[in-house]
């Protein structure tokens, strides 16, 4: 198995919390996960549907059944159990009663928050990060090969070629997952979604242009977008609220969880299909912002990356709020740096009045440079820089 970094955190939460909820889309290691690092606990799976109808019509006497130390795998798919969970957990008052695994985020689920609050650390686990799998590829792997077969670990771990995994992956979510939801009753069109807004990464969000060319409404379109998020399949970056003039850009972004999702949904099938492809550099966009998320998460704490754009058109591809200062990356997937990588973060600097220090190039090379306007880095050592600033 592959070390993964959340492992720390989830150990010092079972320590304080009564239960401890990972959450994170379907593959992404969760069960594996949980199972490894709290070997003694009892192991059910909601996906079973024995144990998922016996907790859903008596979940008084199924909590009863495993009344401490239990891993309750898929725990979205019976809702019902939350409040149960709620009174047993109280009436016991220990830390670590209780794993919860979902590949749906709870918060976003009608009456669930309310009865985890307080009682829950919830932490979201991702697909693998590049530091996690570094030591498991080789080296001298291009970008275009990582951004091609992504970074769910069965495409490693099973040696499973990308384009059959996420052809599979994606029939599964939609058959599995997506069919059980009243809010999607054309799956055919839901797919046809799916693929426009694989062709819309790192772009601003329109939801009546995307509407329109899925041939749904607007309301539709805003629900299915709401049901991805909810599923960790996409991820949508916000503007930053800080006006440093008056036309600024007020839509947010659009991303994907995998990049190797997203190229798969695009139906590239090679890695030299995607290096010429027009839509590479979103995708290296893609990414970058996505290990962002993941160093956030696998830390435990909250995303507190943005994006800025006024309405000429200047724009940083990621502006980490800290709190003291903005932060300011700006992602290029060329591999060899030239001097326009800079013009953004020089408009950036003279609104904002940041120094150089706080602003750097992420790009598809190697080398690490620094320049008068900000620093360099190949995009192997990302992790490196978020850790470091």
């Amino acid at each position: 198995m592959i070390s993964r970094e959340l492992s720390s955190q989830l150990l010092e939460s079972a320590r304080r919390f009564p239960v401890v909820s990972v959450i994170g889309p379907r593959q992404s290691g969760k069960t594996t996960l949980v199972k490894a690092l709290f070997s003694d606990y009892k192991y059910v799976s909601l996906e079973d549907l024995d144990n998922r109808k016996f907790a859903g019509e008596d979940p008084r006497n199924f909590l009863d059944t495993y009344p401490e130390k239990v891993i309750l795998d898929e725990v979205q798919r019976v809702p019902e159990l939350f409040s149960y969970l709620q009174t047993h957990t109280d009436q016991k008052g220990s830390a670590g009663q209780y794993i919860l695994t979902g590949s749906q985020h709870f918060l976003m689920m009608e009456s669930v928050s309310q009865t985890l609050a307080g009682r829950t650390a919830i932490h979201t686990l991702l697909p693998l990060s590049w530091s996690e799998l570094s030591g498991s590829v080789d080296s001298e792997i291009d970008y275009t090969e990582f951004l091609f077969a992504g970074s769910f670990p069965r495409v490693y771990d099973k040696k499973i070629p990308p384009s059959e995994f996420y052809s599979t992956y994606i029939q599964t979510y939609v058959e599995r997952d997506v069919r059980t939801l009243k809010q999607v009753s054309d799956l055919t069109a839901f797919q046809t979604f799916v693929k426009l807004c694989a062709g819309r990464i790192g772009q601003l969000l329109n939801l009546s242009s995307l509407a329109n060319d899925a041939g749904i409404t607007h309301n539709t379109a805003k629900s299915w977008l709401s049901l991805l998020e909810t599923s960790f399949l996409v991820v949508i970056l916000k503007p930053h609220h800080k006006n440093f003039n008056k036309r600024l850009i007020k839509s947010p972004k659009l991303y994907f969880t995998d990049t190797g999702l997203a190229a798969s949904l695009l139906e590239i099938e090679t890695p030299s299909q995607l290096a010429t492809h027009h839509m590479v550099g979103h995708l290296f966009e893609n990414m970058v912002v996505t290990e962002y998320l993941k160093h956030r998460y696998n830390q435990g704490k909250r995303n507190n990356g943005f994006f800025w754009r006024d309405k000429t058109g200047h724009e940083i591809d990621l502006l980490i709020e800290k709190a003291d200062k903005l932060i300011s990356i700006e992602v290029k997937s060329g591999k060899t740096v030239n001097s326009d990588y800079f013009r953004n973060l020089k408009y950036w600097q003279s609104l904002s009045g940041s120094p150089s220090d706080d602003s750097y190039v992420i790009y598809g090379g190697d080398s690490d440079q620094k320049r008068s306007h900000a620093s360099v880095c190949g995009w192997k050592k990302a992790s490196h820089l978020f850790q470091k600033i």
